[in-house]
């Protein structure tokens, strides 16, 4: 069950004598930092600069309401949709630009500029997400600005930076935090810069007791996930001939969660919203994460600037959880267990509980030249890559009898359910340059990537591998051109628009071996002048073929987990707005922010599948809400700060389809609250409230029945800094 032996291909930029240096009678550029190779944007890099859509969220603006959850984070940033699920964020459903949320698949998803989903190419599912609540900023980037990163280029780019190492020779932080439902955070770090040895150790850990209450039982809900982080970098004196950076990065991580896929029906959810059938008392997510990264920078010349990175990550994952009640799939949409025990003559119910169990492993080199040209700025990329999802799955029976009790009747054999391995290998190539000409600034790129994407399948009747297994393989090569354009009309306003290929491999699972395709289009204008910016930019994505991945989390009957399936023509349509001001009362100050994001869908052609259910041209996408805004004001003196935040999601759709449906998500409004105050010049206390006015609302039915989401919740902390 292990992936094929690794051999590491590395390609080489080779670089001719050219970059000594003295090849270009200019000043000295500054040293470089591996640290500033993890960025998207690069520490001198201005976001208003760059092409396209693009937004940063720095550390202040991750402190403001220190979330835990990166959904509440990303909703600042236009262009963004989040399905909630479990409601702290432990799984991350992220689109961009009308993509699908379904576990972020459609998204890039990096942490220090390296792929981090547990296989993102053979099962990109992203079971597993860096936990947000330690990162020190986030990148999100769209359209034409994500050209240069893959394998999927159509909605856009997540890189979340991790803690860097202290540029003081000694720093650190501690911060607690507790408040209801059991919800408990430790976090702390401790670092610091030598001359020649730098090093910063972090961990993080929460957890919660859960807001919901299993029916005639007392177990939790909730969960604990532990982070931990270490990072050791060695840097050559600053007069070295040639400066150099080695960095080695090692994360581990585990989470224990009493999660479920067991939603509630209408009339259930209506009577106690925050209940949980007893059905799913043994449901229990168990998660290990491992991440090596070995980074090397060097500055080859005044002009040239060469990084490579290997990566090794090792993710493990069994959620064991609810698949069947009384023979019924819990995607028939929600169960009725007391209907169920009146029926049956013994009121027992028989329990299939299935043990989602698999192993994943992703793990390569990358490496980029930048190169200076005065009016040039061109990237050279290179990156091999391996990847597989190791499936290895069985279902256990258990009976449910009239006083709520579950009694194992029938073990499992691991391997009978589901029994493969789908696996990958990449390379990709890119050139990216960035042309200054007068008041033109002219972004052009060009990404090559050849994979190979397989699937071996023993089937439920060969647990220990013994017969040749079934084999399916897809292998393609994309050229993936862009095109960015922006025009200074003045110093504060400039112009933007670009268009590019976007892209998205088929999975083992997708039988035509189809590609998702689409031109995307944006054109718009950024405004930025002393308190005041504003951005608006409207998109088109013009899809030839569009993927739907078959989960359990979609819904998708047992058989067909894994499968791929093609919508053909899509049409995405939107406008993303963002304006920020900050009112100056003298001792007082009065941030103001406005995100707002437009969207319109349509499928472009009639069809049925096991993903989207029948489909009518016409039709529009499930979870993609037509208008989401938020709201963020605040009140700033020298020692204490209060922010206030409203967020507007739009009725959206659970289905493919138009117009009002009883399955419809209706709209709703979350407020958050967030005060702080400076007790010191190095320690501070905080009080947050999620969810102020307690609104009960429907999250999601993307499980065949209703999620509730996260219901109102105080908590206070403390942080320390030195």
């Amino acid at each position: 069950m292990s992936m094929k032996s690794f051999k590491p291909t590395l390609i080489s930029l080779v670089i001719a004598s050219a970059l000594s240096a003295n090849a270009f009678a200019e000043e000295p550029i500054k040293n470089i930092s591996v640290g500033e190779q993890f960025t998207i944007f690069g520490e001198n890099t201005a976001v208003n600069s760059l092409p396209g859509s693009a937004h940063q969220l720095t550390q202040a603006d991750l402190e403001k309401f220190d979330y835990t959850d990166i959904m509440r984070s990303l909703t600042s940033i236009p262009g963004v949709y989040v399905l909630e699920e479990d409601g702290y964020g432990l799984r991350a459903n992220i689109g961009m630009r009308g993509t699908g949320q379904n576990r972020s698949e459609k998204v890039t998803i990096m942490e220090d500029g390296v792929l981090a989903a547990p296989a993102p190419y053979a099962s990109p599912a992203a079971y597993y997400f860096p936990t947000a609540g330690r990162m020190q900023q986030i990148e999100v980037l769209k359209g034409t600005s994500s050209a240069m990163y893959g394998p999927r280029t159509t909605g856009g780019v997540i890189n979340m930076l991790s803690r860097q190492i202290p540029e003081q020779e000694l720093a650190g932080q501690l911060s607690v935090q507790a408040g209801q439902d059991g919800f408990a955070k430790v976090h702390g770090f401790i670092g610091g810069k030598g001359e020649n040895i730098s090093s910063v150790v972090e961990v993080f850990r929460y957890q919660a007791d859960g807001y919901k209450d299993i029916n005639h039982s007392n177990k939790d809900t909730g969960f604990e996930k532990n982070d931990v982080l270490a990072k050791v970098r060695y840097n050559t004196d600053d007069d070295a001939a040639f400066y150099q950076e080695v960095e080695f990065k090692v994360k581990y991580s585990d989470e224990d969660s009493d999660d479920t896929y067991m939603g509630l029906t209408d009339a259930d959810f209506n009577a106690d919203p925050y209940s949980r059938y007893s059905a799913s008392q043994n449901d229990n997510m168990a998660t290990e994460h491992l991440q090596l990264q070995l980074s090397h920078v060097i500055k080859l010349s005044n002009r040239f600037n060469l990084a490579t990175t290997v990566y090794h990550n090792d993710f493990s994952r069994n959620w064991y959880k609810v698949s069947k009640v009384g023979g019924e799939s819990l995607g028939s949409g929600g169960i009725d267990i007391a209907a169920q025990h009146d029926q049956s003559p013994t009121g027992i119910i028989d329990v299939d509980i299935k043990a989602n169990n698999r192993d994943y492993l992703s793990q390569g080199i990358q490496t980029v030249l930048d190169a200076d040209f005065n009016n040039h700025q061109v990237k050279f990329g290179a990156r091999y890559h391996e990847d597989e999802m190791d499936r290895f799955q069985w279902v256990d029976q258990y009976a449910l009898d009239a006083t709520y009790n579950m009694t194992l009747t029938n073990s499992g054999i691991p391997g009978t359910d589901s029994n493969r391995i789908d696996s990958a290998s990449a390379v990709a190539l890119f050139v990216h340059d960035e042309w200054t000409m007068g008041k033109f600034i002219i972004n052009a790129g060009l990404r090559y990537e050849d994979m190979t994407i397989e699937r071996e399948d023993w089937g439920k009747t060969d647990p220990n591998r013994l017969t040749t297994p079934a084999h399916k393989k897809n292998k393609l090569d994309v050229v993936l051109p862009s095109l960015a354009v922006s025009y200074q009309l003045n110093d504060d306003l400039v112009l933007i628009g670009g268009v590019q290929k976007g892209f998205a491999p088929p999975a083992p699972g997708n039988a035509d071996a189809s590609n998702e395709e689409s031109i995307n289009y944006e054109l718009g204008t950024r405004y930025a002048k002393n308190a005041f910016n504003v951005e608006a930019l409207f998109f088109y994505s013009d899809y030839d073929n569009m993927h739907g991945n078959c989960t359990v989390s979609q819904n998708c009957s047992d058989e067909n987990i894994g499968e791929q399936y093609n919508a053909g023509a899509v049409k995405v349509t939107g406008l993303e707005f963002k304006t920020g001001y900050s009112v100056d009362f003298g001792d007082i100050s009065m941030p103001i922010d406005l995100t707002y994001t437009h969207t319109k869908t349509e499928f472009l052609n009639t069809f049925k599948s096991d993903f989207w259910g029948d489909v009518n041209a016409g039709d529009d996408f499930p979870y993609v809400p037509e208008n989401q805004f938020q709201f963020v004001v605040g009140l700033a003196g020298d020692v204490w700060r209060t922010n206030v935040l409203v967020r507007y999601t739009g009725e959206m759709r659970s289905t493919a389809g138009i117009g009002d449906s009883a399955e419809n998500i209706d709209a709703r409004t979350v407020v958050d609250f967030v005060a702080s105050y400076d007790i010191a010049d190095n320690q501070q206390v905080r009080f947050s409230v999620d969810n102020v006015l307690d609104e009960t609302y429907v999250a999601t039915r993307a499980h065949g029945s209703v999620m509730v989401g996260k219901p109102l919740t105080m908590s206070v902390g403390y942080q320390y800094n030195f």
